[in-house]
């Protein structure tokens, strides 16, 4: 079988899985499941053997018209180069992961089968954007994810903060694929194909016309799918859905297609260096305000979605300073470990009974109950914090380096100023990163109160996948680095020993500060009355003791569900917390800019409707019914009220003519 076939069969393969899933699902449930994890295995398995077989070389491509359009046309085009085989072994291989999973976390819900389907056409989505060739049918793909999202996110559709979280995701991505879509076709006109090949052979030849304006136009869009500052509200809210669906949006699928996508076509973004600044303060806004509201965050998947949107803006500062390479090998990296942290949490949450990181660390002996989630996330959580030999610190030193090359002039295709914003915004992320993680890990397992629940063991297909997705967290950076470097056509992606050491040097500092904080603050409540919390809900972390809540809860009620006082997410942003807590109020933001004036607009027109244009109407069906009304009245079949009206017409006639006849 050609290579070509097999790159064809990798996304239709998921595809036909979801129709299947979707057909047979009542009439045969038993097919559901083997439905749900076998095509995606054996995409997995094509990936793979087309990533062998492209080895970084020269790109696989073919095409073919789909239709014609009299002007530029679009192909159905396949474009596999050394990104696109990488990228689409880790869409397949978390998709893999999520849907075995999925069988042990969902086994009980009714509607397993329509959300089994639409895993797996979310799957299918995200790998016709990562293989396509022609930027229309990468469109498809793109915004097929974004219907998925939303049935996906509303999963749970009976609880409102689904249904409002779906709408939300649905509503700010539709609002930044507006100008995406413009941009597309403003891109396709100056290049006068869709095609990719030939849209970046157009920028190599300086044929562009508009490279800012389509540059910003796409950025709207990437800014929206990869929840970038300012359109990134709706992933924290997305956590409403499932968190197999967290894992897979946040690893591998919707919010990797944006950084994906202008890793296809950096060359687009670098013929305008404005395009360029603006894409590194993107990131650098993204990364640090996502630090800060992940230290505050209580509900343990919004503290990884935080996350998930700061090391989003790591890749997308690695772009901004003109390294795509580093972009997707830190993509590639987070992947791994941001799945293996969210299907950890879901084994947390469901052994807890609850998302709240407060309510865990009232819990005794957690770590107990899931020794399997224990050890994987502590893992997982070093990759993310950057800490070496984990994955996460060979790809996170490589978005630096290439920032401090940046800065210090050693790259064309980006100014220096980029690569200074990137830079400093990425060594004060990298604290902040390691405080949060620290945070999750020492509110989760080091719990004091209550013994938490006993559930038994998790199903295997649950603790199965995570030590799967360890292995990738522990290993991939230290050994994936050098392959890498000749497989994305020789960038040097081996960490730089200054980076290193700042970065580094910052997440020890991070994590050690976050440890002593939470011992202070343990050690405040030890010493402070109960009743101060009933009096200062609100104040101080450090006012209340856990343990004494805990224990007291008949006697407190509603206490019991108090801050957790030896939060140290609390003590560290002091004042800035609350404001953190709520994403710093750009929902407020967008509702006084955007969602009032636009109800407010509705309103308008709602009344104008109903009071202006209805009563014209109204008026203009209540006439002729008046006039009938006196026609009628008049045809009453009296004769002499007929010969009355007659003499009375001829009498005003006969004034009539004499009027006329003396004006005359």
């Amino acid at each position: 079988m050609t290579t070509t076939t097999l790159a064809v069969l990798v996304p239709l393969l998921p595809f036909l899985g979801a129709a299947a899933g979707l057909l047979l699902g009542r009439t045969a449930p038993g097919f559901v499941r083997p439905l749900a994890v076998l095509p995606p295995l054996a995409a997995l398995v094509l990936a793979a053997l087309v990533a062998v077989r492209q080895g970084g070389g020269a790109a696989i491509e073919a095409h073919t018209q789909l239709t014609p359009t009299g002007s530029v046309p679009v192909e159905l085009a396949l474009n596999v180069d050394g990104f696109a085989a990488l990228v689409a072994v880790l869409v397949a291989f978390v998709a893999v992961c999520v849907q075995i999973y999925s069988t042990g976390y969902l086994r009980d819900d009714p509607r397993y089968p329509s959300y089994a389907a639409l895993v797996s056409l979310f799957t299918s989505a995200m790998l016709l954007v990562v293989y396509s060739g022609d930027l229309i049918v990468l469109l498809v793909g793109w915004e097929v994810m974004g219907i998925c999202s939303y049935f996906l996110v509303g999963h749970y559709w009976e609880t409102p903060e689904a249904r409002a979280a779906s709408l939300k995701a649905f509503l700010v991505t539709k609002l930044g694929d507006v100008p995406f879509l413009i941009g597309l076709f403003a891109l396709g006109t100056d290049a006068g194909s869709f095609r990719v090949t030939r849209v970046l052979a157009t920028v190599a030849d300086g044929g562009l016309h508009h490279p800012t304006v389509i540059a910003l136009l796409l950025l709207a869009g990437v800014a929206g799918k990869s929840a970038q500052f300012p359109l990134h509200t709706w992933l924290p809210d997305a956590m409403a859905g499932p968190t197999p669906v967290s894992a897979l949006i946040h690893a591998a699928t919707m919010v990797a297609a944006g950084v994906y996508f202008v890793a296809r076509l950096l060359p687009v973004f670098e013929a305008s260096q404005a395009a360029m600044v603006v894409l590194a303060v993107m990131a650098a806004v993204t990364m640090t305000g996502s630090g800060l509201a992940a230290l505050a965050q209580d509900d343990i998947k919004r503290v990884l979605a935080y996350s998930t949107i700061g090391q989003l803006g790591y890749m997308t500062g690695a772009l901004a300073v003109g390294d795509r390479a580093a972009a997707v090998f830190h993509l590639l990296s987070h992947g791994a470990f941001k799945a293996l942290l969210f299907l950890a949490a879901g084994v947390l949450i469901h052994v807890a009974g609850t998302n709240s990181l407060a309510a865990m660390s009232r819990m005794s002996g957690l770590r107990d109950r899931v020794p399997d989630a224990f050890w994987t996330m502590i893992v997982a959580l070093l990759a993310l914090a950057a800490i070496p030999p984990f994955s996460g610190f060979f790809s996170k030193e490589s978005v630096l380096g290439a920032a401090e090359r940046a800065a210090g002039g050693h790259t064309a295709h980006a100014p220096g100023s980029a690569g200074w914003i990137v830079l400093v915004a990425g060594l004060v992320t990298a604290l902040l990163t390691a405080a949060y993680a620290a945070r999750l890990w020492l509110l989760a397992f080091r719990g004091s109160g209550d013994p938490a629940p006993d559930h038994g063991r998790q199903p295997v297909t649950m603790t199965a996948v995570l030590w799967v997705l360890a292995v990738p967290s522990l290993a991939f950076g230290g050994l994936g680095f050098r392959p890498l470097h000749t497989w994305f056509g020789g960038p040097d992606l081996a960490p730089t020993l200054l980076t290193s050491l700042l970065g580094t040097g910052l997440a020890v500092v991070g994590g050690l500060l976050t440890y002593g904080t939470w011992q202070r603050g343990r050690a405040l409540a030890a010493r402070t009355p109960l009743g101060a919390v009933a009096a200062h809900p609100e104040g101080d972390a450090g006012l209340v003791e856990a343990e004494v809540i805990a224990s007291h809860r008949s006697a407190y009620g509603d206490l019991a569900s108090a801050p957790d006082p030896g939060d140290p997410g609390r003590l560290l942003l002091g004042r800035l917390h609350p404001h953190a807590a709520a994403g710093f109020h750009l929902d407020a933001v967008y509702g006084a800019l955007f969602v009032r004036p636009v109800q407010n607009a509705a309103s308008l027109v709602r009344f104008l409707d109903r009071e202006v244009v209805d009563t014209y109407v109204r008026a203009a069906a209540a006439l002729p019914r008046l006039l009938g009304a006196a026609v009628r009245r008049a045809q009453n079949g009296n004769v002499q009220t007929y010969v009355s009206a007659l003499l009375a017409g001829t009498v005003v006639l006969a004034v009539a003519v004499l009027l006329v006849a003396s004006g005359a």
